[in-house]
């Protein structure tokens, strides 16, 4: 084949493949030069779904999901019932979406685990977030802790609904003792977005401090989180 015919050839080529090819290996450019950071939330999204679509160009859909959900981290949360909802979401789009949220929440745990939990406080607030601020209902978690403040178990102990998840406090003071755990953190989250604790909220503090305490469990703080931030109960000494 001579050199024109070659060139013909890819020319061909180039002209039948599909128009978003380009663009892919552009943004794909733009993430390994200039990170994430560099990228809006829709076209992130495009990166995830480029593996489950290869055959389809996800930008209408990225954009779609974006304008649905509010933001590339309430896309990843939000549950595989309602992605389904939203035309061009297949099982496996759904998939991969669902496996980039449980790789996040497994790096943020895993950075909870590497040492105690009181001086590393900035990784427990990530970590908190990233499990559940953007759940679209509420849920009540506990972190067991050893004498050492190092995590001993993370358990989701009660699941709600919209503005409520009912709490027993005498049940999160006897799992702690089931764990031998010295110390717990108290985790839950407002769907509403705003993480300001209600007057239950405190309420319910109140009542597992008083059974903790004489069990020889510490309550060390009770962290809300929302859309919108987080609120600690200790942060704003409500305990």
């Amino acid at each position: 084949m001579s050199d024109e015919e070659g060139q013909k050839q890819s020319s061909e080529l180039a002209e039948q493949s599909p128009h978003y090819y380009g663009h892919r290996d552009r943004l794909r450019e733009r993430f390994r030069g200039a990170g994430s950071d560099a990228l809006s939330d829709y076209e992130l999204l495009e990166l995830v779904l480029f593996r489950a679509l290869p055959r389809r160009d996800v930008k209408p859909l990225a954009k779609n999901l974006i304008t649905r959900f509010g933001s590339f981290a309430e896309v990843l949360s939000a549950p595989a019932e309602r992605l389904a909802e939203v035309k061009g979401m297949g099982d496996a789009a759904i998939t991969e979406l669902k496996v980039v949220q449980a790789a996040a929440k497994r790096l943020a745990r895993g950075e909870v685990q590497r040492r105690p939990v009181l001086s590393s406080w900035s990784n427990v607030l990530d970590y908190c977030r990233t499990a559940q601020a953007f759940a679209d209902r509420a849920e009540f978690r506990v972190l067991f802790l050893d004498k050492r403040n190092q995590l001993i178990a993370d358990e989701v102990q009660q699941v709600g609904t919209v503005d409520h998840t009912p709490v027993y406090p005498r049940e999160v003071v006897k799992r702690a003792l089931e764990l031998s755990a010295t110390a717990i953190i108290l985790v839950h989250n407002h769907p509403s977005g705003d993480p300001t604790p209600s007057h239950a909220d405190i309420q319910m503090t109140k009542q597992i401090v008083e059974v903790a305490r004489p069990l020889g469990i510490s309550v060390h703080d009770h962290i809300i989180v929302g859309k919108e931030g987080h609120a600690s109960f200790k942060g704003l000494r409500l305990m």
